[in-house]
């Protein structure tokens, strides 16, 4: 819990010259929030009201895919890029205005699967395990970018299709932070967390997997069959936990 000094507690002080009462209570708050429990890269971020918390960001990630730039090409024509639509919460990363059709084995499909840039070295398509289900694919839990003997489904866009031999999985839950955050809650690249959501459908998510690096923002990805099982859309509060324990990948995937 963070504690803030507030000027009706504090007693009354001969101000610098230069400096008003104002500027005083924000040096106090950044100190405050640096050493009573803040994730560094939050309590960088001042608070938009004084009596404002910083607070653990959850995203769901729906459906989406990442595109090579040829694939990128063969899906929209010759020449074409990912035109931004709406930015994500990580910095340089987007929703695209682009989406393609996904169709499956057994010839059911996805009419609208969202494309996230920038672009990537290898194509890769992430569904919930319910879109797995409907579309007759057997989704492996794989951290992004491990795609390795998955399955495969065809991508049609307004140009062309691709056919993907492999690259679609279901994403484990994971959580970003930079390095400094991971040295905040005493984990590190690769280890695991528990994320502890109270409220109506209150539930705790093992096993989240750390992607720790220079720059990220504390970021949960789960997806949307987490998100509705747990109510994420109204919870009571949302805790990043240190895990002990179990400390390998989540059941699923090898």
């Amino acid at each position: 819990m963070t504690t803030i000094l507030s000027s009706s507690h504090a007693p009354s002080l001969a101000l610098p010259a230069g400096l008003d009462r104002t500027g005083v209570e924000r040096i106090v708050r950044e100190i405050m929030l640096r050493s009573h429990g803040v994730p560094p890269s939050q309590a960088a971020r001042e608070p938009q009201r004084r009596d404002a918390q910083p607070k653990l960001v959850v995203s769901i990630s729906a459906r989406h895919c990442h595109l090579t730039d040829e694939h990128v090409e063969r899906l929209f024509g010759p020449g074409q890029k990912l035109t931004p639509h709406k930015n994500l919460y990580q910095d340089g990363f987007y929703a695209a205005e682009q989406t393609v059709m996904l169709v499956g084995p057994k010839r059911k499909m996805l009419p609208t699967v969202r494309v996230l840039g920038p672009t990537r070295k290898a194509s890769q398509v992430e569904l919930a395990f319910t879109d797995g289900i409907s579309l007759g694919i057997d989704l492996p839990v794989r951290p992004s970018g491990k795609i390795t003997g998955t399955p495969g489904c065809v991508l049609v866009g307004p140009a062309g299709a691709v056919e993907l031999a492999e690259g679609v999985i279901r994403a484990e839950r994971h959580v970003h932070m930079s390095f400094a955050d991971a040295e905040h809650f005493g984990v590190k690249d690769g280890d695991r967390m528990s994320l502890l959501i109270k409220g109506s459908c209150g539930t705790v998510f093992r096993d989240l997997l750390v992607r720790a690096d220079a720059t990220s923002k504390l970021e949960v990805h789960i997806d949307t069959d987490e998100g509705n099982a747990a109510d994420l859309d109204h919870p009571e509060s949302v805790e990043l936990l240190k895990q002990t324990g179990h400390t390998g990948p989540a059941p699923g995937w090898g």
